[in-house]
This record gives C-alpha cells, sequence and structure tokens, in this order.
C-alpha cells in the first residue's frame, strides 16, 4: 500500500470535540517535508477549518515528489468551474502530483452551513465531476465546452479566463464515498474512492466492491482501474499501557459515527442497526457522554485497529492489505527514534502492494 498522512503526525481525532494536537496551517510547508524525509508517497489535507488548496500549495513548496491530496474538499459550494480552476492552479505549481478528493457533504450544512440548495447528493456529483472534466478539456485541447447537465450547464469560456493547456493536464479525481450510490459514481467518473473511516473489510468487500463494479460497468470502464483509499480507525502506542488512553479517545470516535445516521450502512452490515438508532436518539438528547458504552468490545476491535508499534503495520496489512491501494496512517514524531520507527511501518505497509489484485 501507499502511504499518506495528514498534520500533525499522530493526530487523534475524536470526532465531537478539538483533537489534542489541532492543525497549525502556517507549520504545514516544513511539516510536508518531514513527511516526505520519512517515506510518505502523499500528503492529505481537508477542508475544516482551512482552505485544502492552500493548504496543498504550502506543502508543494518544500517538496518534490510527495503527492498532494485533498482529503477530501467540498464540492457542491463551489462550482464545477471555480474548482477545475483551483485544481488546475495547484496542478501547476506542484509539477501534477494533485489527487483532487472531492466530498458532497450532508443536507443540514449544505443548507444551514454554506445557505445553497440540496439536491440528491451522488447524480449531482455525477454530474459536477463531468462538468469539471469538460472545463479541463477545453482548457487542454481547446475544445469548446458544453456540457449539459441536469444540475450544471456550461458553454462559455472566453479567453480571459482560458489559462490554456498545462504539462500533467490528467488530474485524478476520488470521490469520498460510504453509501451504494457515490460508490457506483466513483466506479463510473472517478480514478478513485476515499473511504470513510468506519468502512471495515467486510463492508468493503460486501457492500462498496459490488457498487464499485456496478458504476464501472455502465461507465463501460474496468473497476480494477479505480484507486482505493482507507482512512481506518487506528489506535496505536508504543507499548500496551499507554493504549489503553489511545484505545479510548478512538471507541469515543467510533461512538461518534455509530450516532450519525449518514453512516447506518457501514453498522447494518454487521448487525449492529438498533444501536445505531439508539445512538442517534442519545444524540438528539445530547447525552453524548452515553453514546461510547454502547461500543462493546467486538464492534470496537471490527471497526478499529488496535495494537503496538511493533504489531499495527502488520494488523493493517491482515485487515485491509488486498482490499486498499493507499491507506493514511501515522504516529506522533517526536524524536530520531520515532521517526525510525513510523519509517519501518511505513515499509512494512508497502510490502503489500502485490496483495492487491
Amino acid at each position: 500500500m501507499k502511504s499518506e498522512t495528514m498534520l500533525p503526525l499522530g493526530k487523534v481525532d475524536p470526532g465531537l470535540r478539538e483533537p489534542d494536537t489541532p492543525l497549525d496551517v502556517r507549520t504545514i510547508a516544513t511539516g510536508a517535508q518531514e513527511i516526505e524525509a520519512l517515506g510518505y508517497d502523499g500528503i492529505a489535507v481537508e477542508e475544516c477549518k482551512d482552505d485544502p488548496y492552500q493548504q496543498l500549495t504550502l506543502a508543494s513548496v518544500n517538496t518534490t515528489s510527495l503527492d498532494l491530496a485533498t482529503s477530501i474538499a467540498m464540492a457542491f459550494p463551489r462550482s464545477p468551474t471555480i474548482t477545475a480552476m483551483s485544481a488546475w492552479t495547484l496542478q501547476k505549481v506542484s509539477g501534477g502530483r494533485l489527487i483532487l478528493g472531492l466530498g458532497s457533504q450532508v443536507r443540514g450544512h449544505i443548507r444551514r452551513r454554506y445557505g445553497m440548495e440540496w439536491s440528491a447528493p451522488a447524480p449531482r456529483m455525477r454530474d459536477y465531476i463531468l462538468a469539471m472534466k469538460a472545463v479541463w478539456r477545453c482548457w487542454q485541447y481547446q475544445e469548446p465546452l458544453n456540457h449539459d447537465g441536469d444540475h450544471y450547464k456550461l458553454n462559455l469560456m472566453v479567453p480571459l479566463f482560458d489559462p490554456g493547456p498545462i504539462e500533467h493536464p490528467d488530474i485524478p479525481i476520488h470521490i469520498s464515498a460510504i453509501n451504494t450510490n457515490m460508490c457506483a459514481v466513483a466506479g463510473e467518473v472517478a480514478e478513485g474512492i476515499r473511504l470513510h473511516p468506519v468502512c471495515t473489510a467486510k463492508y468493503i468487500e460486501q457492500v462498496m466492491i459490488p457498487a464499485v463494479a456496478k458504476g464501472a460497468a455502465r461507465g463501460n470502464r474496468n473497476p480494477e482501474a479505480v484507486d482505493w483509499c482507507h482512512k481506518p480507525l487506528i489506535a496505536t502506542a508504543p507499548d500496551e499501557a499507554s493504549l489503553g488512553p489511545v484505545a479510548e479517545s478512538v471507541r469515543a470516535r467510533v461512538g461518534f459515527y455509530l450516532a450519525t445516521p449518514a453512516y447506518k450502512a457501514a453498522f447494518e452490515v454487521h448487525g449492529w442497526e438498533d444501536k445505531v438508532d439508539h445512538a442517534a436518539s442519545l444524540s438528539r438528547e445530547q447525552r453524548w457522554e452515553e453514546i461510547p458504552a454502547l461500543v462493546d468490545d467486538e464492534m470496537f476491535h471490527t471497526i478499529a485497529t488496535v495494537g503496538t508499534y511493533d504489531q499495527i503495520a502488520n494488523l493493517l496489512n491482515e485487515r485491509f492489505g488486498s482490499l486498499i491501494d493507499r491507506i493514511e496512517f501515522s504516529i506522533p514524531v517526536a524524536d530520531s527514534d520515532s521517526a525510525e520507527a513510523l519509517s519501518d511501518m511505513l515499509a512494512v505497509l508497502r510490502e503489500t502492494d502485490s496483495l492487491r489484485p
């Protein structure tokens, strides 16, 4: 597997509260340089508190080979043309290293945080990506812009706003997906799929892979060409004594996802739909502290991969090595010993390249 990470290294995001080590955007340029030196294949940034395209521009400054991935950037609050331009510019700046990961966001945020109208996300994402690719073809090959979709209709591109061709025009698009409709869209029109942390090996095999294959058939594409990227929930520490508190923080995050209706399908495949409903009821009553107790050990160890530093890479290989192409993973790096330990883990993860079909 190829490896990528977010900054700061080793961050554990519990979901509801602030992480113990929040990102300082001013450190991205030096942090990306450190990531490249450690042996990572890529850096990933998310759209939470800072603009993802500006983050990756900073990351490109001191690096030469590191993949630069949005994991993910919001699609629908921006027009396809605006996103196409941001990606085009970053692709030029980085010398062709961008991976454009897009997400749809849920109804409440689209309406109440972005102030925009909501529509079914899967067909809209399909139209969005096709519109963006039409813009890129216009710029690269002087093809007249003429996208006539259900959500986006684009037919105007004048020379003043046409940046023209670039050296690396083939920008891979990844879609954040968990439900079958969006998985099918990834198979049909995207180059990769970015899995939600709650996706287990069983859910990937039984639900997601068939859905991607269905979409690929719809688009006359090879489903094996889709890049599978995962950010699994991981609890790891140098030894068993220090693993406990980390595991409990990760357990709380599983509880956060358990209480989120959008992720219900990933729990249902394991027969946990009653717990999803219970957790959702507690969240509506704002009884957040009671939710982690619903995450018993069976659920926790099925969703999260738990082990010490000397175990974790092999455990991840065993669980996901035959299913994914890229994994997001890191540990805190405070000294040369921890840096060496992380580099060794990345080397073990990379050994699974031969396991993917």
